[in-house]
């Protein structure tokens, strides 16, 4: 009863009093001190995020004269408004991201659609450059960790996402798609490798989708977070996941859904720190 007093006291008279007196000492607004006293980031977005800062990135420009003004912040002070509009940016820009990851995934896989079979095509080409395939259906797709002898089966959860993924990861990284290819065949340890990149696909997703990505994209980007930077942090899923499951030596693929929970969970703790910047090249 009494935490929950000092919380309703503190929210509604405390912090607007303390508030108060320190832009009186400091001559300078809350979002002065919070980029001044953080650096930059994930820490000073997340703060300005905190402070209800929304904002369209067409609407960047205006709201940082806008805030100068209502905060009555000189012009001069030109590190604050730099750091306004790359915190504004950050966090516009988040949200365009998952807006375009999500148009991509809604996407069916349509094997009719010219565009769509040259990337498969080139999946197979990047990953198995000295095999052709027979057909377009054919048993061979299992040879990547498809499931069928036609892959548009596997895209049906992710869609365009799962296949634009997948090709991504095998174009920018090749030796490391062929190697861990070649690994997920292991006689014992062995995994789908389309099938799990798919389900790492997934991963990513639902990570930006709920907003665990904003401290990694906030300090790997100063502006807008891009595609490419949701496709990278994809790789290095694909990359830690197969060093993690061949460390945990599961019984066998039937324990693959306990053991991608597992690696699911350390993703997060990682994302749990402000500083984090999960990237394949670190």
């Amino acid at each position: 009863m009494l935490v929950y007093f000092w919380g309703f006291l503190y929210s509604n008279y405390v912090r607007f009093w303390l508030k108060w007196v320190l832009r009186l000492l400091t001559r300078k607004c809350e979002l002065q001190r919070v980029f001044e006293g953080s650096k930059a980031g994930a820490q000073r977005t997340l703060s300005v995020l905190r402070n209800a800062v929304h904002v369209e990135e067409a609407e960047v420009e205006k709201c940082v004269r806008d805030v100068m003004k209502e905060k009555k912040i000189e012009q001069k002070d030109t590190g604050f408004k730099t750091n306004l509009h790359i915190s504004l940016l950050q966090i516009s820009g988040y949200k365009k991201l998952y807006l375009n990851v999500e148009n991509l995934r809604k996407v069916p896989y349509d094997s009719d659609n010219e565009e769509h079979e040259e990337q498969l095509i080139e999946l197979w080409n990047l990953l198995m450059p000295h095999e052709n395939l027979k057909a377009r259906i054919t048993k061979q797709w299992c040879d990547i960790g498809f499931q069928g002898d036609d892959p548009k089966t596997d895209f049906r959860g992710m869609g365009l996402l799962g296949l634009v993924n997948l090709v991504y990861f095998s174009k920018h990284y090749t030796n490391e798609a062929r190697q861990i290819l070649s690994r997920s065949n292991h006689p014992k340890l062995g995994y789908s490798y389309a099938i799990v990149g798919i389900n790492l696909t997934e991963m990513a997703y639902s990570l930006l989708k709920n907003g665990a990505l904003k401290s990694h994209l906030y300090n790997m980007v100063f502006g807008l977070p891009q595609m490419e930077h949701f496709h990278q942090f994809y790789c290095y899923l694909v990359y830690e996941f197969d060093k993690f499951w061949f460390e945990e030596e599961p019984e066998s693929i039937m324990h693959f859904n306990q053991y991608r929970e597992k690696f699911h969970e350390k993703i997060k703790g990682l994302l749990l720190d402000c500083d984090a910047i999960l990237t394949l090249q670190n």
